[in-house]
């Protein structure tokens, strides 16, 4: 597992689709700007089977400045973009084991062997 950039997303769309990246980094970079100005006018995207992008306000809250924790700091309320996976995606992403090493079937009998 790990991070896939833009640039890899484009090198994997152009070999696969046989097309120039920069045509493929047009397209996605477009598409980028058009779902943030959609988003930013308070737009709600639905891709089917993928998954769904909305803005929601999160509240106001209390946090603590650790240097100080007897200070406390008001978080304002704020919007932030939600994601919420599609049926699609969310079958995908069952399918796959589970990413924590704590619900293994070695660490709940108590077996600390790893095989190799």
């Amino acid at each position: 597992m790990g991070t896939i950039t833009k640039k890899k997303l484009i090198q994997d769309i152009s070999q696969a689709r046989n097309l120039h990246p920069n045509d493929v980094r047009n397209v996605i970079q477009s598409f980028l700007d058009v779902m943030t100005d959609h988003l930013a006018s308070g737009d709600r995207l639905e891709f089917r089977d993928f998954g769904i992008f909305e803005i929601v306000e999160r509240k106001q809250k209390i946090g603590r400045n650790p240097k100080n924790a007897s200070v406390p700091i008001v978080i304002p309320a704020r919007p932030a973009v939600k994601f919420t996976a599609g049926k699609k995606m969310r079958k995908m992403i069952e399918k796959k084991p589970s990413l924590s090493r704590s619900s293994s079937p070695s660490s709940m009998n108590g077996s600390s062997s790893i095989n190799r």
